[in-house]
């Protein structure tokens, strides 16, 4: 599988979240072997959309001329579009929010309806892509915090994603935490082992990845005593 990651951290390899997308990949290599490429979102030179739609009535092309046109190729190019983000403000940091703006070249301005809503049609096939999000934060828990981020990934990805979400996440770039997070890797490998083989992940193991690996309260606690980088 040719599997394209964008790692929307803008502290790049040292991104908390990247410590569970490299144990999914891990996985995914345990059950056969991938292409993987990974872009740091951070330093990719992409232009903010103009909302201009000129790529939407001239079959694909942006006025911009950035790193966005490659990217655009190598999505089309893939198999597996992996999204690892920290959850920023409820949602997915700016740079990465930019690069997914930049992807209206892929449709058009005609629209369909598709259930109750409608969409724009695509003016290039990416029906065989599959969408996978990783996202990590720096609260003790997952309620009332991914949702929003969530509900985005569906709506932008309706169809073939899968979603994985993980609270606490700066503790797996704390060395003295390895006791529990090096358990959770093992998780998190499983299910890259799991999604390669099948295509899907067990809803018991996703909630068992996505659970607290220390109590709240003493997560909390060791938060407001000083701890630095939380949420990236």
């Amino acid at each position: 599988m040719k599997i394209l990651v964008f790692n929307g951290s803008p502290k790049r390899e040292k991104s908390d979240t990247m410590h569970i997308t490299r144990a999914f990949l891990d996985g995914m290599q345990d059950a056969a072997p991938q292409e993987i490429k990974i872009i740091d979102v951070i330093d990719q030179h992409i232009e903010y959309c103009r909302g201009c739609f000129a790529c939407k009535r001239n079959g694909g092309t942006c006025v911009h001329q950035d790193d966005m046109r490659g990217i655009l190729q190598e999505i089309l190019a893939s198999d597996l579009l992996l999204f690892s983000f920290p959850l920023y403000s409820y949602g997915m940091p700016a740079p990465l929010k930019n690069l997914i703006d930049r992807t209206m070249p892929l449709s058009s301005m005609a629209m369909s309806r598709v259930g109750n809503r409608y969409e724009h049609v695509g003016q290039a096939d990416f029906s065989h892509l599959r969408y996978l999000m990783i996202c990590g934060c720096g609260f003790p828990n997952s309620r009332d915090n991914f949702e929003p981020a969530v509900a985005q990934f569906r709506l932008m990805f309706p169809n073939h994603h899968t979603i994985i979400t993980v609270p606490e996440s700066p503790m797996f770039s704390a060395p003295e935490a390895a006791v529990v997070t090096v358990p959770r890797l093992a998780l998190v490998r499983e299910a890259g082992r799991a999604y390669a083989a099948d295509g899907a992940i067990d809803a018991a193991l996703l909630a068992g990845i996505g659970s607290p690996m220390i109590p709240e309260e003493a997560y909390a606690q060791i938060v407001n005593g000083g701890v630095q980088g939380v949420g990236a």
